[in-house]
C-alpha cells in the first residue's frame, strides 16, 4: 500500500530513509549481529549510539558546550513537574505565559511545587494569539519565565523570543524545534517531546545550562533529579533505545538535507501556500490571529460541523490523513513538521479547492 500524505499532529510523520534504516537496524544494529530492540543498551554499540545522538544533538541545533543533553521518558507532560521539582524551592516564584493547553497543564503542576502565575493568559479569548513582549510584567521575585513555543491544539506559534525581562528563560520546544529559529543559548531550560520533528514518541530531549544543573536540590527522587541523569548519560534506567535511534537518524537526516537553515525555509514555504488558500476565500476560517499563526500546525473551521466531518473523510478517501482536529476544539488541522514535503501540502491544497467547488 503506498504511504498517505500524512498530517498528524504527533506521533507524526518521518523521513522514508530513516524509516528504510529504522527497518534495517531492528534486525542488526549497526553490523553488531543483534537488532536494535535486543541490544544491551549497556553495550558499547548502543553507548556509541548514545555518544553520536548527544553530539549530534549539540551540533544541528547549535546547542552551547557548556550545556547538558538528557534523553528523557515520560513525555513534555513529565516535564511539566520535573521541571519545576527541579528549578524551585517551595514557595518561590515561577511565572508562566499561557497560550493555551499545553500552557495551562504546566503551570498547574508548577503549582504543586511553587507559587506559579499566569502573568499572561489568552484563555478568555479561546487561545487565538500570543503575547507581544511589553504586553506583560514578570514579578521580580520569579525564577523564571516559562512559555510554550508553539500550540499545536490552537495553531498559534511565538515568531520572537519573549522578553524574560532579566530573568531566567524556560521553553516548552515540543512541537517547533529545529523547524524554526531558536536561540538555545538564551534558554536555562528547554525540553521537547520528540514526536513532532525530531523522531518517535516515548523520548523526551532536555537541555539544560549550567545554572539549571546547579539549580537541582539534593534529595529529590533519581527517577526525577536531573543531576541522577546527567551523571549516568541518559542511562540511570533502562532508556527508549529505539527513540534514542531514530532521533539521530531524524538529525543525522537533517543535516544531510541543509541543516536547520533548510528545515526553517522549508517550512515557511509550506505554510505559505496553505495560509494563500486559507485567505483565498470566507469558506475557510482559520482560527489563530494572523501575526500568531504557527508554522508547524494549521487550524481553521469550515461552515458547519457536518462540512468538517465530511473533509476530513473525503481527504482520508484522496489520501490526506491526519486532519482531523483536537478532540478538545474540534476543526481542521494539518500539521506541517519538517519531514512532510512541499508535494504534500500541493495535493492538500488542491483538494481543498475541489472540496470548496463541490461544497461551497
Amino acid at each position: 500500500m503506498a504511504r498517505l500524505h500524512n498530517f498528524s499532529a504527533g506521533p507524526a510523520v518521518l523521513p522514508v530513509s530513516v524509516v528504510e534504516e529504522l527497518r534495517a537496524n531492528l534486525l542488526d544494529l549497526n553490523g553488531s549481529g543483534i537488532g536494535l530492540m535486543e541490544i544491551s543498551h549497556r553495550s558499547k554499540t548502543f553507548q556509541a549510539v548514545v555518544d553520536g545522538a548527544e553530539a549530534r544533538v549539540k551540533r544541528v541545533l547549535n546547542v552551547p558546550a557548556d550545556y547538558t543533553v538528557l534523553f528523557l521518558q515520560g513525555g513534555a507532560s513529565m516535564q511539566f513537574y520535573m521541571l519545576a521539582l527541579n528549578l524551585l524551592r517551595p514557595g518561590e516564584q515561577a511565572d508562566y505565559l499561557v497560550t493555551g493547553t499545553w500552557a495551562q497543564k504546566a503551570i498547574k503542576e508548577a503549582k504543586r511545587i511553587g507559587d506559579a502565575k499566569a502573568i499572561w493568559d489568552d484563555a478568555p479569548n479561546n487561545f487565538k494569539r500570543v503575547p507581544k513582549n511589553g504586553e506583560y510584567t514578570v514579578r521580580e521575585g520569579a525564577v523564571y519565565l516559562h512559555y510554550t513555543s508553539n500550540n499545536t491544539i490552537y495553531g498559534t506559534e511565538y515568531h520572537e523570543q519573549p522578553d524574560a525581562q532579566g530573568h531566567k528563560l524556560v521553553a516548552d520546544l515540543s512541537s517547533d524545534i529545529a523547524g524554526v529559529p531558536v536561540n538555545i543559548g538564551a534558554h536555562e531550560l528547554i525540553y521537547a517531546g520528540a514526536q513532532k520533528n525530531l523522531g518517535p514518541s516515548g523520548v523526551t530531549l532536555v537541555l539544560l545550562s549550567p545554572w539549571a544543573l546547579e539549580r537541582v536540590p539534593a534529595g529529590l527522587p533519581a527517577m526525577l533529579d536531573y543531576k541522577v541523569h546527567a551523571k549516568d548519560g541518559s542511562m540511570y534506567n533502562t532508556p527508549n533505545c529505539v527513540g534514542i535511534y531514530v532521533l539521530d537518524r531524524v538529525l543525522a537526516w537533517m543535516e544531510a538535507n541543509g541543516g536547520s537553515a533548510a528545515m526553517i525555509a522549508k517550512n515557511q514555504k509550506k505554510a505559505g501556500t496553505l495560509y494563500a488558500e486559507l485567505d483565498r476565500t470566507k469558506f475557510w476560517s482559520p482560527h489563530a490571529r494572523k501575526d500568531a499563526r504557527s508554522v508547524m500546525n494549521v487550524t481553521w473551521r469550515l461552515p458547519s460541523e457536518e462540512l468538517e466531518e465530511r473533509f476530513v473523510k473525503e481527504a482520508k478517501a484522496a489520501t490526506l490523513d491526519g486532519l482531523k482536529g483536537h478532540r478538545s476544539v474540534g476543526g481542521i488541522r494539518a500539521s506541517l513538521y519538517n519531514a512532510l514535503e512541499q508535494e504534500s501540502v500541493d495535493a492538500l491544497v488542491g483538494f481543498m479547492q475541489e472540496f470548496e467547488r463541490k461544497n461551497g
